[in-house]
């Protein structure tokens, strides 16, 4: 059965690349992979990261662009069409409506965050944190926090950058396929690694440079499989082989109707499995280039590589403020998390956008404009979450912010995940699958990948779900 996508598709296969490296290319690779490394002991979490994203994400990941190339139309619809087409249940519609919302909730805090950087790059620009060079070491943690918090918990500040990135969002979704998406991920995407590659260049040039290379790629398992160490005894835990897993498998957007919608815009004839190990690896080497930039800096200045989720914030401008050409280097760090940031937003609202329009009671400008405008007003809740409704905490303790990324991130991502390699491994006819992947069903790397589809990456992600959800605690 042949579909033609009523919005367009990607001009070139290089085009699709582009556009999914940058959806899955996010703050997650350059804010959240380099803290997780360093809370788990630097090489051997990095190499469990690697088998895990070849061995459980590949595999869904060329699922679920195979299921948006088939369907070719928003998650929803695409899901709905493959449901009638296999003779399943419609409620496999349900698996399109999980994947879109996760991305539309997930986009209303990620704006906010995404607000955060976008903030800091006219404070580092104007030379803000440069201050510390002539501070007494007490009063420089105190100095950093004072800026960090002065923006969380003031909501017209954070209304007003969650405003701007929204808007911005929503011109490059507007324009279309190719108008729109592919137009910025081409600029947005080389412009990304041509700054991470100049920040590389950079630390490179850092006293520490070998100790952070170090870090980032001497295997440890002890580091690793021992994370709670302390005076009186180490504990065995299995928290860093789980946490592995898991970065891996948000860090590529697996679940969120992104990557199935960019799959719609294929051409009939461009082959799944090289592009998206082509993405696989692009998103890979920005997430190891990452940790290649933060770890020599970090050492450097006599930082904590396990500093957690105050790394970026808190954490680098210290480093920044006190390196020569720190002022130039922080700007362009930061300006590297907006793009990024970036790159993932128009990802996340497309699915959405995609289904109104299909609808036919939208035009795209008009569906672009009314998703935008929800997801503003849904974001207010994460805004308020850290300042005026920071005591509000409605279910286990977690304030709103929490909560959706809890329900999101826990629940609705692995569960999608899971159920596309139950349709594609199971419940679809082989012919269709090898059809799509423009493979022969008895060729060898075909054999491989359904076996790992089937079995393999279910029972991985069944394991990051399960704890996820705190079975394991």
């Amino acid at each position: 059965m042949s579909r033609i996508s009523i919005h367009g598709e990607w001009s070139s296969r290089m085009a699709f690349i582009l556009a999914a490296t940058g959806s899955a290319v996010g703050l997650g690779n350059i804010w959240k992979f380099p803290y997780m490394a360093g809370q788990y002991g630097g090489g051997a979490f990095v190499i469990t990261y690697l088998l895990c994203v070849i061995i459980i994400c590949l595999p869904v990941m060329m699922a679920e662009v195979m299921l948006g190339k088939r369907g070719k139309s928003s998650p929803i619809n695409s899901m709905q069409h493959l449901a009638e087409e296999t003779k399943q249940s419609k409620l496999w519609v349900l698996l399109g409506w999980s994947g879109a919302i996760a991305g539309f909730l997930i986009l209303s805090y990620y704006s906010v965050i995404a607000g955060w950087a976008l903030a800091y790059v006219p404070e580092l620009a104007s030379g803000t944190f440069s201050a510390v060079k002539n501070m007494p070491s007490t009063e420089i943690a105190p100095f950093v926090d004072s800026i960090f918090n002065s923006l969380v918990e003031n909501p017209v500040k954070l209304i007003s950058w969650h405003t701007g990135f929204i808007i911005i969002t929503m011109i490059m979704v507007a324009g279309g396929v190719k108008g729109g998406l592919e137009r910025a991920v081409t600029f947005m995407m080389p412009a990304l690694f041509i700054v991470l590659l100049v920040l590389v260049g950079y630390a490179m040039s850092t006293p520490d440079f070998m100790q952070g290379f170090h870090f980032m790629f001497n295997i440890n398992f002890e580091n690793l499989l021992y994370p709670n160490c302390n005076e009186q005894a180490c504990e065995l835990s299995g928290d860093g082989l789980l946490a592995a897993m898991g970065q891996a498998f948000f860090s590529l957007s697996l679940g969120m109707g992104s990557i199935m919608v960019y799959g719609a815009y294929l051409p009939k004839d461009a082959s799944v499995s090289k592009v998206t190990t082509a993405v696989v690896f692009a998103d890979t080497s920005v997430a190891i280039l990452a940790g290649l930039i933060i770890f020599p800096i970090v050492f450097s200045n006599g930082l904590e590589p396990g500093a957690g989720v105050g790394l970026v914030f808190k954490t680098l401008p210290i480093a920044f403020g006190q390196m020569p050409f720190g002022t130039l280097f922080g700007t362009l760090f930061f300006v590297l998390l907006v793009l990024a940031a970036l790159s993932s937003s128009i990802s996340l609202i497309e699915p959405v956008v995609a289904w109104l329009v299909e609808t036919g009671k939208f035009t795209r400008i008009t569906a672009s404009i009314l998703s935008g405008m929800v997801v503003w007003l849904v974001g207010l809740t994460t805004v308020f979450s850290f300042n005026i409704w920071s005591e509000f905490k409605p279910l286990g303790g977690l304030n709103l912010f929490e909560l959706i990324d809890y329900l999101t991130s826990n629940i609705m991502l692995p569960l999608s995940g899971l159920l596309i390699a139950i349709f594609v491994g199971w419940l679809m006819k082989k012919t269709i699958v090898a059809e799509e992947l423009n493979s022969s069903s008895f060729s060898f790397g075909y054999r491989i990948w359904y076996f790992l589809l089937r079995y393999i990456t279910p029972f991985g992600v069944s394991i990051v779900f399960l704890n996820a959800i705190g079975v394991f605690s």
